[in-house]
């Protein structure tokens, strides 16, 4: 048994190895050797999320499709009578249109130009008892109908056990050994690493923290079914950070939409409740700008275990959200050097000059000044928008990669409208323009780091006054150890707090032992 974060690793590696090609070009696993695999988990633990992340991370296409919603004429095709001549004779044979899975494949390669994919097909052993006969010949031949899947897309399928679902079909073992099958379970640590990713709310997390059995469950009472899921918890932050956004309430009508458990909503209403009193009590923000509460590192030390892993919580997740804005910036600010660079050597070959005098640049450009690096510009746009298009066709685009690109592609709109409407005497001066509003975009950048420096020093202090080297510390220790993105500032900015501490308490010795004991005391 696997958890999702083992599963998603072992389909990315099948899935390079099935795209691996020998020197004639040629897939190095034939197509009929290339077993579809199986993916066979409770419903809600991430099935899906995986296979876009893997999708994003290959820089492949992702087609996707539930099967509980074919029927057999959707899959397979509709049937049509062709007219076909046979030795001098003609005669009415039955063709099939070509399957509506089949095509949304060719449709996402024609529209993105990404050749390569994954046919992702849920809920696989859920088909219509019509369509059930066919599916051994699309696992085996990757065939529906008399449509083959291009040659470069790998199936990954993916069901629920019977006992979660009734409209489950026990696959025979014909079926069974076409496929590769990975059984998965849930598993709160690894879907931590992805919440925090996704910017979940901290009050999801910091509950899970304490009450790790009610991350996942699913069972049935005398009132009917009772389920938590991955999915539920991430349904219901972004519910929550809604209802804060507009001053809304959470109660229990709101959270017993996305938990289907009565004692898991009351307990999670009230962990809320809680968590808005420590953290209007706390002053997070306070603490985080060198400015904290008299008595509150008092009082942190004084409080329960829960009250004081909720603290640690809520500031980890503060600055950790500062420093993950602070590292998109500079991606965004990575992307535009690459322009940057491009438009400044137009501007030096518009005004190298030719023998004539003029500039060697296209007639009609090189009659405005500055034609070159506008027209250059424009196409750096028109690359850009139509580079972020096809990702988004083929399903291969991340949230994270998106911010990223719709900044640059505002930061361009806006150096192409400023160029417009000015008038740049040369490519120089125009460049010129573009290079201030970009230094303004590096001073901004420069100010934050330095401000989500600050914030960690001051989370360090107010840790090591309010608690000393104890399991606080260590804790925040991990996450910045464990966090991609804060340790990516930390290596890059470097801190010495987190050096020092670091290097007395040994962390990679100690936080297992912290793990256990935190296991207990819950």
């Amino acid at each position: 048994m696997l958890n999702i974060k083992q599963a998603k690793e072992y389909i990315k590696d099948s899935v390079k190895l099935y795209l691996k090609k020998d020197e004639d070009g040629e897939y190095r696993i034939p197509v009929v050797r290339q077993r579809p695999i199986f993916l066979l988990g409770a419903p809600g633990i991430g099935k899906t999320a995986v296979m876009e992340q893997i999708a994003q991370e290959l820089g492949i296409a992702l087609v996707s499709y539930s099967m509980t919603h074919h029927t057999r004429q959707s899959a397979l095709g509709l049937p049509f009578i062709a007219h076909k001549e046979y030795d001098g004779l003609t005669y009415d044979v039955s063709e099939y249109t070509m399957s509506e899975i089949i095509a949304s494949v060719y449709d996402v390669m024609q529209n993105s130009g990404i050749k390569e994919g994954i046919l992702f097909l849920d809920e696989i052993n859920c088909v219509s008892e019509t369509l059930a006969p066919s599916m051994l010949q699309f696992l085996q031949y990757k065939v529906f109908g008399r449509h083959k899947v291009p040659e470069g897309w790998v199936i990954v399928t993916a069901g629920n056990p019977p006992e979660y679902n009734k409209s489950v079909r026990e696959f025979d073992v014909v079926t069974l050994d076409r496929m590769k099958i990975l059984e998965v379970e849930a598993d709160y640590g690894v879907w931590k690493e992805y919440a925090r990713n996704r910017n979940l709310h901290t009050a999801i997390l910091n509950y899970l923290d304490l009450k790790k059995e009610d991350f996942y469950q699913v069972g049935t009472t005398v009132r009917g079914k009772n389920y938590i899921t991955a999915r539920g918890w991430e349904d219901l932050s972004e519910m929550i950070l809604l209802y804060e956004e507009e001053g809304m309430k959470v109660e229990e009508t709101l959270v017993e939409q996305y938990l289907r458990n009565p004692r898991v909503v009351k307990e999670f209403t009230a962990y809320y409740d809680l968590y808005q009193k420590y953290k209007k009590d706390y002053r997070i923000e306070d603490i985080l700008a060198g400015k904290s509460p008299a008595g509150a590192g008092e009082k942190a030390r004084k409080a329960d275990f829960d009250e004081r892993l909720s603290l640690m919580g809520m500031l980890i997740d503060h600055v950790q959200r500062d420093i993950r804005e602070n590292m998109e910036k500079l991606d965004y600010l990575s992307g535009l050097l690459v322009h940057m660079k491009a438009l400044r050597n137009a501007a030096e070959q518009e005004t190298g000059g030719t023998a004539d005098g003029q500039s060697g640049t296209e007639e009609g450009v090189q009659s405005r000044p500055g034609g070159t690096v506008r027209a250059l510009l424009e196409k750096q746009l028109a690359g850009r928008q139509k580079g972020m298009e096809a990702l988004q066709k083929a399903g291969s685009l991340s949230e994270r990669e998106k911010r990223k690109q719709r900044k640059v592609i505002r930061f361009l709109q806006d150096c192409e409208r400023e160029l417009r409407l000015q008038d740049v005497p040369d490519a120089h001066a125009a460049v010129g323009l573009l290079k201030t509003r970009y230094d303004e975009e590096v001073t901004s950048y420069r100010k934050e780091t330095e401000e989500v420096g600050k914030e960690l020093h001051y989370l360090f202090a107010f840790v090591e006054d309010s608690f000393g080297a104890g399991n606080e510390m260590l804790i925040l220790l991990t996450e910045c150890t464990v966090n991609q993105d804060s340790a990516k500032f930390i290596s890059m900015y470097g801190c010495e707090d987190y050096r020092k501490h670091h290097e007395e308490m040994m962390v990679s010795e100690r936080s297992d032992l912290l793990m256990q004991q935190i296991d207990l005391v819950l």
